[in-house]
Order: C-alpha cells, then structure tokens, then sequence
C-alpha cells in the first residue's frame, strides 16, 4: 500500500481552462486525468460548477487577486521584521564602537546578587 501524497490545490484559472477544454471538446475526462494527474471525481465536481455557472472569469479574478494581496501582506510583514533587526544591529555595532576603550565581558546580564559575607 503506497502512501498518499498532501492534497494539491487548484487555481480558479486552472479549473475553468480545464473545464472549457473539455465541454469544447478539445480535451477528454480521461485524457485530462491521465494529463494532470487528477482522479474523476474533482473533474466532475468542477464540471458541475462550470455548468451551474460557479466558475467564472471574475471569480477566478477575485481569487487570484486574493491569493496575491495575501502575499503581498506576508511580504510586507516580513521586510518590516527584517528592517527592524537590521536598524538593532547596526545601534549594537554603533554602541560597541562607542564603548571600545572599556573591556569586554564574555557574559552579559545582571550583576550577581551579593550576600553581607561576600561584601566585605
């Protein structure tokens, strides 16, 4: 018994060429499962909603506008955390530079706390 792989997702655009390849003839079911590699089911599935009039250009338009504003989002997300950790990085390299006549310490953090015996 093989393992089953992760589902696959399909674009709006990819289930409407499809669709319309097949109702104009240009594609048949079986050629088309064999082609990309999907099973009869979600053909039918997408075939009914091309029917019914649930795949559309516009929506596969939204959809695809969706799908890149959510990247955009995350990109944006994502220089914002990197330009913060660069502006923390070139402080820390300014402030070492500041500090090069004192010595360094190897260990950083608060200063142990010392007990009455320990200070005198």
């Amino acid at each position: 018994m093989s393992a089953r792989g992760p589902y696959r997702r399909h674009s709006q655009e990819f289930k409407l060429q499809l669709c319309s390849d097949i109702r104009d003839g240009k594609l048949g079911r079986r050629e088309a499962q064999k082609t990309y590699r999907i099973s009869a089911n979600p053909i039918q599935l997408w075939l009914n909603q091309y029917d019914n009039g649930e795949l559309d250009r516009e929506e596969a338009a939204a959809s695809t506008i969706a799908e890149y504003e959510a990247k955009i989002a995350a990109l944006e997300r994502k220089v914002g955390q990197l330009t913060m950790e660069l502006d923390l990085v070139k402080k820390t390299a300014r402030s070492r530079s500041a500090n090069a006549n004192e010595p360094s310490l190897p260990i950083s953090g608060p200063l142990p706390f010392l007990s009455e015996g320990d200070a005198r």
